[in-house]
């Protein structure tokens, strides 16, 4: 059969593999499927495309809008993915492998989609803290946004992932409102085009927010400037040598890697065979050497356990793995298929010969193994290889080598804080996961390898049936870690969405900075409602719009009753001795929720209209006690608008008691949902 041609996406035009085309083979039966590359792209009319069509047409668009975007992306994505799964199969990925690459890559969309409607603003500027106040009277004010870069978000993605690398890193980049060009690991990269061609055609995304490259990138980094953002899923040595581009350096284009981790599961010592936790230590080790053949930059590859337990560890996860089926990812029984290429294997099998210098390997022979439903000696098979390393103190190899594959390496350790050292010679990891059930062991262990971990994984009884896993990186939380590790960080829901967006610090006048930020501001020319604020839907509310209350005076008889009703009987508010020696009051107090329902009797109207429901309150503080025969009257102010549907919208209102001398005595945000 020809092997398909893979094109890429270059400003607006599908173009085919030509000068420069490589082959690519069969994971599986190593013959040729498919040709990609061509060394006549033009990469600055792609980079003009980016910056100068896709990136204005996104930053048009609210964050609220592009989070709508991603979650349509990820509706047509899951509409199309049995086309994927079957194109993924000659990666040498299983149905269960497809389910954390295909399946996790749709859910990563959905959750940045979810997180952008929720966690953002419906407007182009996102706000990065609260107001400073930078002169005395509050006529100059500071206020820091982040808007997006106004470049081009270059995606150079690792092999193993063809379709979550891609989404994981374009949904935070989307949502910010910055183009993408992305460039899969040429092995693969026939799965990724398939994903372009879906997302591209649904035309769902505006032109130019998206362009794809099937092989080299040709000198495309050299022509990157400071509105630019690269951001890198491979080795080290690749990562390094990015990083150096003069343009990168010169320009100081932001740079992020995600590359070689020695990551570590650490067994506590309480954690002995036959408790929950040995068990499920057992689990994540034959899941992590085990699924994607180990091609996982989050798989365990150094197992760390009591010298009394290691023994029984690489008994039970021997036992285990000579249960596994290797071979034809297309059929049911297989359980671990093949690695993505010949090259690949080659690269596993010098690695794993390294570390064999400071390691006996007690399972797994590459040269006697079974593959099933295969022919023998043409795909990229390998068995699951465990090594033991007895002196994990002077090895090297050990906590220096990545064997990117089904290889990992039990060692023992002596007692906490040599387990903790041992982590910590990976010098940098992804991940760490310790499975115990002592808080102690969790407390001391986490104190010692934090600072050398992206993550941490902490697993035991309580948490067995809904953990995700130690390998499983998830959009909400940051993926990446520090040293060798690669130093970078990606998803962490709206921590990844920021890393796309420049922050600003923001001065000027209480209008001006009102007027950027979209949020009402103290000190800015007040907008007296005309009518009740209640009765106007969302869309004819002001920004700053305010209302303000008749008083109602405190009585003594309001606090006692208060009190009973609600048996809040605190002394402050019941004791008039007691209340005195308290410093922070003059005597006997109102109740600061009698104050808070007083203040809702003030300012809310009645009847039906378009406020279809109260659904919060915020920040709420305490300033002033107020005492019977004060009295209260309300502020009533439209802080902030954000739609939710085409029906209705969240409101935010800012609302301020004050008493007869016009000091507030609280305040709070008031949320409700008003009808469109």
């Amino acid at each position: 059969m020809k092997p398909r041609e893979i094109s890429s996406y270059a400003a607006g035009q599908w173009i085919a593999p030509a000068a420069g085309a490589r082959v690519i083979a069969s994971a599986v039966t190593g013959a040729p499927i498919a040709l990609a590359g061509n060394d006549g792209l033009d990469v600055q009319a792609m980079l003009g495309h980016a910056r100068e069509t896709g990136g204005p047409a996104l930053r048009g668009f609210t964050f609220h809008d592009r989070a709508r975007m991603l979650k349509a992306l990820a509706q047509r994505l899951a509409e199309h993915k049995q086309a994927l799964y079957d194109l993924s199969f000659d990666t040498g990925a299983t149905q269960s492998d497809h389910l954390i690459d295909i399946d996790g890559g749709i859910g990563t969309l959905f959750v940045f989609a979810s997180k952008g409607r929720r966690d953002l603003p419906d407007a182009h500027v996102c706000l990065d803290g609260p107001i400073e106040q930078l002169s005395r009277n509050g006529t100059f004010l500071g206020q820091h946004i982040r808007t997006p870069l106004q470049g081009a978000a270059i995606h150079i993605n690792a092999f193993n992932f063809p379709v979550w690398g891609m989404l994981e890193k374009l949904a935070p980049a989307v949502l910010a409102g910055v183009p993408a060009i992305v460039k899969p690991a040429t092995s693969t990269c026939y799965v990724t085009e398939l994903a372009v061609r879906i997302i591209l055609e649904s035309g769902i995304l505006p032109d130019g927010a998206l362009q794809l490259v099937s092989g080299g990138m040709g000198d495309m980094l050299d022509h990157l400037d400071g509105q630019d953002i690269v951001s890198f899923t491979g080795s080290a040595q690749t990562a390094r040598k990015l990083r150096l581009t003069p343009a990168i350096v010169e320009n100081t284009v932001r740079f992020t890697a995600e590359q070689d981790s020695l990551n570590a599961s650490i067994l506590g010592p309480d954690a002995v065979s036959g408790t929950p936790e040995f068990d499920v230590f057992i689990d994540e080790i034959i899941r992590e050497m085990t699924t994607k053949a180990g091609q996982k930059c989050t798989a365990i590859r150094r197992v760390i356990a009591p010298q009394g337990q290691f023994d029984a560890v690489i008994s039970a996860v021997s036992g285990r793995l000579a249960k596994i089926t290797v071979g034809n990812p297309r059929h049911q029984e297989t359980e671990m298929g093949a690695l993505v290429s010949s090259e690949q294997k080659a690269d596993v099998l010098s690695k794993a010969a390294l570390i064999g210098q400071d390691a006996e390997r007690v399972f797994g022979d590459p040269d006697a193994f079974s593959v099933a439903g295969a022919e023998a000696g043409k795909g990229a098979f390998l068995p699951p290889m465990l090594f033991h390393c007895a002196d994990p103190d002077t090895a090297n190899h050990v906590h220096q080598t990545e064997a990117f594959g089904p290889v990992a390496t039990v060692m023992g350790y002596r007692d906490l804080d040599h387990a903790i050292a041992l982590a910590n010679r990976g010098q940098g990891s992804l991940v760490t996961s310790l499975i115990t059930h002592d808080t102690d062991v969790a407390q001391h262990v986490v104190s010692g390898i934090a600072a050398f971990n992206g993550r941490l994984y902490i697993n035991d009884r309580d948490a067995i049936a809904e953990a995700t896993g130690h390998g499983a990186p998830l959009p909400h939380m940051v993926h990446g870690g520090p040293g060798r590790a690669g130093g970078g960080e990606e998803m962490g829901g709206v921590r990844g969405v920021h890393h796309y967006m420049q922050r600003t610090a923001l001065q000027g006048s209480p209008r001006m900075v009102q007027a950027v930020s979209g949020t009402w501001v103290p000190g800015t020319p007040e907008v007296t409602a005309t009518s009740h604020p209640f009765t106007q839907k969302f869309g004819a509310l002001t920004i700053g719009e305010t209302l303000h209350s008749p008083a109602r005076t405190i009585t003594l008889d309001d606090i006692e009753h208060f009190a009973e009703f609600t048996g809040d009987r605190f002394y402050a508010h019941m004791d008039d001795d007691a209340a005195a020696r308290n410093p922070f009051f003059p005597g006997r107090v109102a109740h600061g929720y009698l104050l808070i329902s007083f203040a809702a009797g003030l300012f809310v109207e009645p009847n039906e209209g378009p406020v279809l429901a109260n659904t919060g309150l915020d920040g709420l503080r305490f300033m002033k006690p107020v005492s019977a025969g004060d009295s209260i009257r309300v502020r009533l102010t439209v802080k902030q608008k954000t739609r939710r549907t085409d029906d209705y919208g969240e409101v935010r209102w800012h609302v301020s008691l004050l008493d007869q001398d016009g000091d507030k005595v609280a305040e709070y945000d008031l949320l409700t949902m008003n009808a469109y």
